[in-house]
């Protein structure tokens, strides 16, 4: 792609168990995402949003996944600059949370995430706290995901072309 642009694919899907209502509302949000490189994992509704037993607590749901995102990408350029700057990084560990509430808007949303990393160093090359303080700041100016929060969303709906399975 001429401009740089690389695309990234989730394959999302929900099926309705056989004989269970729909319309009702009284069905399961339990679902995959699928990834090209072969991953799935198990993803509902919180039960936050939807009531046992429609959500599923074991599944992963959207708004966990948005904060692993945010606090992985953060680790992945941490990471890598950190090595760059030769410090031998020996454990990363982020108990990263996700505050929802109303925004300016009045809808409900994400409205911060805060990132907790602890980090473990060995060697002889120790950051200072002012060190360590630059390379998270470089790692969250360098996040693809952070820089993602305000990103266009668009929705392209493709009609089935035959009867449903």
């Amino acid at each position: 792609m001429s401009n740089g642009a690389s695309h990234h694919e989730a394959l999302v899907t929900w099926q309705r168990a056989e004989g269970e209502a729909f319309t009702d509302n009284r069905y399961s949000r339990r679902h995959a995402w699928r990834f090209d490189g072969g991953a799935e994992v198990a993803a509902s509704s919180s039960p936050h949003a939807v009531r046992l037993p429609f959500s599923d607590p074991s599944a992963v749901d959207p708004e966990e996944a948005f904060v692993a995102s945010l606090a992985s990408c953060h680790m992945l350029w941490f990471l890598s600059i950190a090595a760059q700057r030769g410090f031998c990084v020996d454990s990363y560990q982020d108990a990263a949370t996700g505050t929802m509430q109303k925004n300016a808007a009045g809808k409900v949303a994400i409205t911060a995430v805060t990132l907790k990393p602890e980090v473990r160093f060995s060697g002889n090359r120790v950051p200072t706290s002012q060190e360590l303080a630059e390379m998270h700041h470089e790692a969250h100016e360098q996040c693809f995901i952070a820089n993602s929060v305000n990103s266009e969303i668009v929705c392209e709906p493709v009609m089935p072309q035959g009867p449903a399975d």
